[in-house]
């Protein structure tokens, strides 16, 4: 974790400084770059002290920061996935609709929203019914 917190601090300052630099050269005038390069740099200082708090707090050393640390030391359970289902797609197709709707129209996304609906409700509820009914 050490390793990810210098190098968000790395980006961020980086981000930061060329963001300045930017903005410098175009007189400020720029809305769209300058602005853009500053959120990078404050959003990877803000993970950076984010990882920062989580070490200090928990106190161990991840095996990615030993130098013998072996790949199945950060093995173990990820969670639940459900490989056979179809809802993620059609969220995804819906988020998608959504999204386009920022760059073309905003009635794309009246198309958009049922869809995230009925992919979210449809994720929520797999397991209440059918062959994975729990």
């Amino acid at each position: 974790m050490k390793l990810a917190i210098k190098l968000f601090i790395l980006i961020g300052v980086f981000a930061l400084l060329t963001g300045a630099v930017y903005g410098f050269l175009s007189d400020f005038t720029d809305l769209a770059g300058f602005p853009a390069l500053l959120a990078v740099g404050l959003m990877a200082l803000m993970l950076a002290v984010y990882l920062w708090l989580v070490d200090r707090n928990t106190g161990g050393v991840l095996p990615e920061d030993k130098l013998d640390g072996e790949i199945v030391e950060s093995a173990g359970e990820y969670g639940h996935f459900s490989p056979w289902s179809w809802w993620p797609l059609l969220l995804g197709i819906g988020c998608t609709l959504a999204v386009l709707a920022l760059a073309i129209d905003w009635w794309i996304l009246m198309l958009g929203l049922p869809v995230v609906v009925i992919g979210l409700v449809g994720l929520i509820f797999e397991y209440s019914r059918g062959d994975h009914a729990h």
